[in-house]
C-alpha cells in the first residue's frame, strides 16, 4: 500500500482553517483523513472530544511532550496544543492523506521534521476581516482578541515558509484552490 501524504493547513487564528477543512473533506476523491490535535483548553460549545480535539489536562499533555509522543506542540493563550505522532503515522501508513490543521509555530516544527510535507498557508483577505471573524465567534475576551490579532500579524509574515499561500475570501473558492494543490502534488 502506498503511504499517504502529510498536508499542513496553517494560518492565523480566525482565518477559517476549520471551515475550509470541513469543505475539503466533502471531496472523497482527495482521500483525506484529519489529524486530531490535542489541547489543554476547554471545548467550545460546538466541539466534540475525539472529533475536533483530544481534550486533556496539562499534566497529561506535558507527559506526552516529555516522552516525545507529539509531532509538534505549542503553548498559546495559556493552553497547550499538539499533534499526537502515533495517530498521524497510523493514518499515513493506511495510505491516507493526513491533514494537520495547525497554528504557525507547530507547522514550522513539523516542516523541520517532515520537509516533504505539503504546506499550505491560509491568509485572510485583510486584517480587518480577520478581526471581524474572531469577534464574530463571541468566545474570547477583548484581551484575547487583541492577543490573537497581534499574533496573526506576526504569523502572516511567515507565509513565505510555506509551499502554497491561499487567500480565504470565499470558503468555496479557497477549498477548490487547495483541492487542486493536493491533486497536483499526489504521487
Amino acid at each position: 500500500m502506498k503511504k499517504g501524504m502529510l498536508i499542513i493547513l496553517s494560518g492565523p487564528s480566525g482565518v477559517g482553517k476549520g471551515t475550509v477543512r470541513q469543505e475539503l473533506f466533502k471531496d472523497e476523491s482527495l482521500n483525506l483523513s484529519y489529524s486530531i490535535s490535542m489541547t489543554t483548553r476547554k471545548p467550545r460549545p460546538t466541539e466534540t472530544e475525539g472529533v475536533d480535539y483530544f481534550f486533556v489536562d496539562e499534566k497529561t499533555f506535558v507527559d506526552k511532550v516529555a516522552k516525545g509522543e507529539l509531532l509538534e506542540w505549542a503553548r498559546f493563550v495559556g493552553n497547550y496544543y499538539g499533534t499526537p505522532k502515533e495517530h498521524v503515522d497510523k493514518l499515513l501508513n493506511e495510505g491516507k492523506n493526513v491533514v494537520l490543521e495547525i497554528e504557525v509555530q507547530g507547522a514550522l516544527q513539523v516542516m523541520k521534521k517532515c520537509p516533504d510535507a505539503l504546506t499550505i498557508f491560509l491568509v485572510p483577505p485583510s486584517l480587518e476581516e480577520l478581526e471581524k471573524r474572531i469577534r464574530g465567534r463571541r468566545t474570547e475576551s477583548e484581551d484575547i482578541v487583541k492577543e490573537r490579532m497581534d499574533k496573526a500579524r506576526k504569523e502572516i509574515k511567515t507565509k513565505d515558509e510555506y509551499k502554497y499561500v491561499v487567500t480565504n475570501d470565499d470558503v468555496n473558492v479557497a477549498k477548490e484552490k487547495i483541492a487542486q494543490i493536493i491533486r497536483e502534488n499526489q504521487q
